[in-house]
């Protein structure tokens, strides 16, 4: 049950009939709208108090990320709004490798309407013997690249630890299929109040998927994009199986912005381009594309990045999707 407190009224009594309940209940700030979120249901549904300007039943587990008690909510990463009119593109290199390129193609991408600069510093591998990142110095560079150029930052966290490193570099932090069901680095990045960018795993329903973002708003921070990368099926003729549908389906039951990650499904550079266009045609708020200026010797991921030209032509088609369903690029 979310009850929706009225402005600077006195919450006192009304919290303490949620305790006199026995029912669990955690207290919010989101976005200035102070929310009590109180369960299970039976046992708050008769409390009222002067203090409560709304209150809402929830069918789902994801209560605050539900579209039931809010319509839509527009992310700002350091003045690029996502889930706005504008389909909002991030590209860069899978793994940051060094400075010269990452500032190279942070420069091509934005010439032809990219809005944020993603890149890995940190990366998380299936096989520890393969190229683990930069760290810090990925960091750095990726502090240099934006210096320069003035594109926002994406860039994932792995760890708990690393939380406050990380958020002290970029714009928005990355939650990657791998840990999207990491509830303690949930918490953690809930708490920096950092716009983040939550993947959905591979093996994940959306349901559980939107769960895991309530972990996030559950710490205050509503600056949550979902972003689908594809899921693991039956299907071996692609890397994953991109979910068009239940991208589809989850913006029907959230009020989050949605973006979808065409580069990891498709695994290699010739299906990105018409998989980020269906994305864009079914309702996708934000695009994540890998670019490296020679991906034929990228020390990650180097069959489903994009060549600068080739990203130049897929964000000329774009344009054209996004003007044909009412948006911008």
């Amino acid at each position: 049950m979310l009850f929706i407190l009225k402005d600077n009224a006195d919450t006192s009594q009304f919290i303490e009939k949620i305790k006199m309940s026995s029912a669990s209940y955690k207290y919010v700030d989101l976005d200035g709208r102070r929310v009590v979120v109180a369960w299970p249901d039976k046992y708050v549904e008769g409390i009222a108090d002067e203090s409560i300007a709304m209150k809402v039943k929830v069918q789902t587990p994801f209560q605050l990320a539900s579209k039931t008690w809010r319509d839509k909510t527009v992310v700002n990463v350091d003045g690029v709004e996502i889930g706005s009119r504008k389909v909002v593109v991030a590209a860069g290199p899978c793994a940051v490798e060094d400075e010269s390129s990452v500032i190279e193609v942070a420069k091509a991408v934005k010439r032809v309407g990219a809005s944020m600069l993603r890149g890995g510093a940190f990366k998380p591998r299936t096989s520890p013997y393969t190229f683990q990142g930069l760290g810090i110095k990925g960091l750095e560079i990726l502090k240099k690249a934006k210096e320069a150029i003035g594109l926002p930052i994406v860039t994932e966290v792995l760890d708990t630890r690393n939380v406050t490193l990380v958020a002290s570099y970029a714009d928005m932090l990355q939650i990657g299929a791998r840990n999207a069901q990491n509830f303690a680095l949930l918490k953690e990045v809930g708490k920096s109040g950092k716009a983040v960018l939550l993947k959905r795993g591979m093996w994940m329903t959306v349901d559980e998927w939107l769960s895991s973002a309530e972990y996030i708003l559950l710490e205050g921070n509503s600056k949550i994009v979902l972003c689908e990368r594809g899921i693991r099926t039956f299907e071996r003729a692609t890397r994953f199986t991109l979910d068009i549908t239940g991208m589809v389906y989850a913006k029907t039951q959230t009020h989050l912005p949605i973006a979808v990650d065409p580069s990891h499904p498709a695994g290699r550079r010739d299906l990105v381009e018409p998989l980020a266009l269906a994305s864009i045609a079914a309702g996708a708020d934000m695009l994540l594309i890998e670019v490296h200026n020679n991906p034929e010797k990228a020390l990650s991921d180097s069959e489903q990045q994009l060549t600068v030209k080739e990203f130049e032509k897929l964000m000329e088609r774009l344009k054209l999707i996004a003007e044909a369903v009412g948006r911008t690029i």
